[in-house]
Parts: C-alpha cells; structure tokens; sequence
C-alpha cells in the first residue's frame, strides 16, 4: 500500500522527467526522486540518449545520504549496458533502502530484470505507483517496445463543417494563432513528422518546429509512392532538420537527385506500387522513433486510418463554416453498414485560444 507521501513524491518525479519530453529520444524519458526519511535529498531526469539517465543525476545530488533512502523512479531501472552503465547496479552500489518504480520496463528482452537485481541485492522494490500517468509520459516508446512500431499522432486542422481547406487549395489560416503553436508543441515531443507528397507539392511546407525553442528538430518524412517532391522544395532545402523520402517507384535519376539536394530516401513499396505505410512505421521503430506526428492532406489521413495505423487523432476546430464543397478531412470508401464506422474516445477536450482541441482514441473493435 503506497502512503501520500509515496504519490507525492512519484508524482514529482513525473514532472521531473517530463523535462525531457522533447529530448530524450530514442530513450524513455524518466525522473527520479531521492527521499532519505521525509526530506528530498536528491532529484534527476534524463534529458537526452547518451547522458546520465535521470538515477545517476539524482545519486550524485544525494551523495552519501542515498544509502538506507527511497528512490522513486517512473520507469524500471535499467538493468542492461547501453550507452550507459545499469542504474539498477548504480542504485545497489549507493545502499538504496527501497526503490518505487512507476512500471516495468516494456521492453520484453529486460522487463523485471531491473527489480529482480535490487531484489536480490537486499532492496525492497515495489511497482505499479501512478502506473498510468507514467505510461502516458512514454507511449511512444511502449509502442515501440511491445509493437514494434511508434505511436501515431495525427493533427487535422478543419472548421466546424469538417473542412480542411477551400475547393481551391486555400487554407491559411483556418485556425487561430495560439492552436498553430500549440501544434509546434506537438511535432517538439515527436521523434518524426510525417506528411504526404501533396501537402508538400500544395503548401511548400518547411514541417519543422518553430513557434516554441527546442534543442532537436524531428526526422521529416515524406509519403512519395513516385518520387515527385522537388529537389528544391523547402522540406529538402531546409537544414535545420534531416529528411527522408519514403517511395514505392525506383526512379533512379528522381532518387540521385534527392539525394544530391541534402535528403535521405527509403525504398517500401506494397502490392499495389504504394509506399508500405505499415512497413514504413517498423522501419522508423527500427531506427529509434517512439512517437510520429502525422500532418498530411485526405489520401494520406485516410490511408492511415483505413490500415488502423492512428493511435491517437488531435483534431484542432474552429468556429467557422467553410461550406460542402470546400476539402474534407479524409479520403476514404464509402460505407454502406454502419457497423463498419470507427468509433472514438475522447481522450481530452480543451480550448485553445478560439479554437477546441479534442483528443481523441479509437476505440476498440
């Protein structure tokens, strides 16, 4: 049974380590929460992959008043060599009392190991103190762990009417000021943005992080089945961030050419000569993306929801009407059986600025 002081102390170590939320990748992001009788006497988290995970940062703050202490860390103290030592071996070595974990770490290979080792060394362990709130903080890398692929996050901009832009193409701005930057938070946290070849032909769009400061830029992804995005265009001229080009058709002088213009591109294609989309996210978890943030127009939105590819739908509103010929939000076959419709959870709801934010999750089938 886990005291108030335990959840108030769990609970700042949540805090702590959502200061790498927009770091850590392709690492959890963890805190760590130092207590020796009721005093705090040590804190941490992690802040990027390759620096001390968010136990060592804590140890060192605590010194020698960590033997006999209570640590209490939002993920499983790792138990293997990465790029840095074991923190579960770090704990055991600085004579830890007890250690609260938030959760087990998702990775199948190491899961339990970490507390099996305190345990063993005499360390009373214990898990599963705010579980849920811990989970939340890393579904990406969960997704990753146990699916083999990174959580998705789509964001569609649309008025009350469902529409996306005019019939024309026109579309800026649907959305107020504070929702646009709210969405540059969005694409910070994520590890990947990812659009299609026509929103790219259409808007020229740069998809990098730019309202909000960040250290880290995330990979940008391009759905291209025919290599048509321009050499010249600003997502490949831009620097500021890395860019990958997902085709299906191997046009080799199209490809030379990308690649000559700075970006990086991935043969997936599927049966009917499109990209793969599904074998696109396993080769993004493949190379470290926990969490992708989908900015894209209705053939790509619908294709992703069509293959149950969308874990997670952020839908910015704005109290407007733009009328049933304007865009709509998806590309997608008609039903003809309602028992075929997608149905959502409404994860969160909340105004921003003069537009609503609805969060929102597919229920299960």
């Amino acid at each position: 049974m886990f005291s108030a002081a335990d959840h108030a102390h769990m609970a700042r170590a949540l805090r702590l380590a959502a200061g790498g939320l927009n770091t850590t990748t392709p690492n959890p992001r963890v805190g760590c929460v130092i207590v020796q009788g009721d005093q705090v006497v040590g804190e941490g988290w992690h802040v990027r992959a390759g620096e001390p995970h968010a136990e060592v940062h804590a140890l060192r703050a605590a010194g020698s008043q960590a033997r006999g202490a209570t640590a209490y860390v939002t993920l499983e103290p790792c138990s293997h060599h990465g790029r840095t030592p074991p923190c579960a071996n770090a704990l055991i070595d600085a004579g830890l009392g007890r250690v609260v974990a938030a959760m087990r770490d998702p990775n199948p290979q190491v899961s339990g190991r970490g507390i099996e080792l305190l345990t063993l060394a005499g360390i009373r362990a214990e898990v599963g103190l705010l579980e849920a709130e811990a989970r939340e903080l890393n579904i990406g890398f969960i997704s990753r762990m146990t699916r083999g692929r990174p959580w998705v996050r789509l964001k569609t901009a649309s008025s009350l009417d469902g529409k996306t832009a005019l019939l024309n193409g026109e579309s800026k701005w649907i959305t107020g000021p504070a929702a646009r930057a709210d969405v540059h938070r969005l694409r910070a946290r994520a590890c990947a943005v990812l659009t299609g070849v026509g929103t790219v032909l259409a808007d020229d769009p740069t998809m990098n992080v730019r309202e909000i400061e960040t250290s880290r830029q995330p990979l940008r992804v391009v759905v291209d089945s025919q290599l048509r995005t321009p050499p010249t265009a600003r997502i490949v001229q831009d620097d500021s961030a890395t860019t990958l080009i997902a085709h299906a058709v191997d046009d080799p002088a199209r490809r030379d050419a990308l690649l000559e213009a700075g970006a990086f591109t991935l043969h997936v294609s599927n049966a009917t000569g499109r990209v793969d989309l599904v074998s696109l996210l396993a080769e993004l978890a493949a190379r470290g993306i926990n969490e992708v943030h989908a900015e894209a127009g209705a053939t790509l939105n619908g294709a992703l929801f069509s293959l149950g590819l969308v874990d997670e739908w952020v839908m910015y509103q704005a109290p407007l009407v733009l009328g049933h010929r304007a865009r709509g939000l998806f590309d997608l076959p008609e039903l003809t059986d309602m028992s075929a419709r997608q149905a959502f959870n409404v994860f969160d709801t909340r105004k921003v600025g003069q537009d609503l934010r609805l969060t929102l999750r597919p229920e299960p089938k």
